[in-house]
């Protein structure tokens, strides 16, 4: 049996003067976004939206997580995930629902009581949507934090060629767990594809090392040492150095240097590159 609509319900107020609605709807959030998005492409979304949402409530069950409403959740999906992107606050994002409780209050004032239900009825319904709108928006905003957090860890860890069987890590900053990980995958991946037996990782840029950090080191060196390379760690400054004893951290038999020069000597000649001392040196 087809379900009945009702004629003072919900459906029936969106319904009631459509043009006037979605006009002062599209216009409503227009004023909002202050241009920074064409009025054409409002008056696309809002009235699609709008469509979708007469549509949906006609053939639901009223409930905004139901399967009536989907379409709807779909639109405002993809609106809330463009928003995100395009760099509105929530707010914004939100005020495209929320905007047509303002363009139906008009209806209201020469309308009967069975108007004023269904306006109530459907703003919990607006309510509900804009809270949905946000909880996508979060989703999407999350989504992009944390890639532009892993290309900025990809950018701060880059790997150098320095010569011929020698690569460098330059760090700068904190080393922790998952910055780790990503210095060891690229320093792996670095030594198959150029074939390296020297590896110096510098730490002139790491403002302090402690336990943790020196265990981190210790995992990319040995990893690194599975792969058949040697590690030169450069850029101990006396300040770490005189942490690193008062720590009781052990290298072991890892090679240390002051600076990247003396690290990058040491590594061309475990590569058997002869050096050719500077004649200026004694003048």
């Amino acid at each position: 049996m087809a379900k009945q609509e009702n004629p003072k319900g919900p459906v029936a107020l969106l319904s009631t003067d459509r043009e006037r609605v979605t006009a002062e709807w599209v216009d409503g959030v227009a004023a909002t976004l202050q241009g920074r998005i064409s009025k054409a492409e409002l008056d696309r979304e809002l009235r699609e939206l709008y469509d979708a949402l007469v549509d949906g409530l006609r053939s639901g069950d009223g409930s905004t997580r139901g399967e009536g409403l989907s379409e709807v959740r779909a639109l405002l999906t993809e609106l809330s995930r463009n928003r995100a992107r395009q760099g509105f606050t929530p707010s914004e994002t939100a005020i495209s629902v929320m905007a047509l409780k303002q363009a139906l209050e008009p209806a209201l004032r020469n309308g009967s009581a069975g108007d004023t239900t269904a306006y109530l009825e459907l703003a919990a319904v607006l309510d509900d949507l804009a809270l949905f709108t946000i909880e996508a928006y979060t989703r999407t905003r999350e989504e992009i934090i944390s890639s532009q957090a892993a290309q900025l860890m990809e950018l701060s860890t880059p790997v150098v060629k320095l010569w011929n069987g020698v690569i460098a890590v330059p760090l700068v900053g904190t080393l922790d767990s998952a910055r780790t990980q990503v210095v060891m995958e690229k320093l792996l991946q670095a030594l198959v594809d150029t074939g390296s037996e020297q590896a110096i990782i510098d730490i002139t840029g790491v403002p302090a090392v402690d336990t943790q950090v020196a265990q981190h080191l210790l995992k990319t060196i040995v990893a690194a040492r599975l792969m058949g390379a040697e590690c030169t760690v450069s850029g101990i400054r006396p300040q770490i150095a005189q942490t690193i004893v008062a720590l009781g951290i052990e290298f072991g038999d890892i090679v240390t240097k002051a600076t990247l020069a003396d690290a990058l000597q040491h590594a061309l000649e475990k590569s058997g590159v002869d050096l050719v001392a500077d004649r200026g040196a004694g003048r």
